[in-house]
């Protein structure tokens, strides 16, 4: 292997960023949302939790995620409408 046959890291991430803006057309006439993904850190900002609040809310099933390796991931419209279904909730208590 000849040493102009190597890839870096800055030769993918100059890639990744073209093939995106060849797709980008594509992906926008064929009308798909946009998925927003939010990463545990992120989530815990905006809702002002702890870590292990977080984590009881995942265990309780009250907030979907998926894993990709010790990462979790969430879905911005889910944390959404588990908001929703929290202010429904605690507007029933009070009638």
């Amino acid at each position: 292997m000849s040493p102009d046959e190597l890839l870096t890291k800055k030769d993918l991430e100059l890639f990744k960023n073209e093939l995106f803006e060849v797709l980008r057309p594509f992906r926008e006439a064929q009308g798909l949302p946009q998925q927003k993904w939010l990463r545990s850190s992120d989530v815990r900002k905006m809702l002002r939790i702890s870590a292990g609040t977080l984590q009881n809310l995942r265990i309780a099933g009250t907030l979907t995620y998926n894993k990709v390796g010790k990462m979790f991931f969430y879905k911005a419209e889910d944390i959404e409408k588990m908001l929703n279904g929290v202010e429904k909730k605690s507007l029933k208590k009070k009638s």
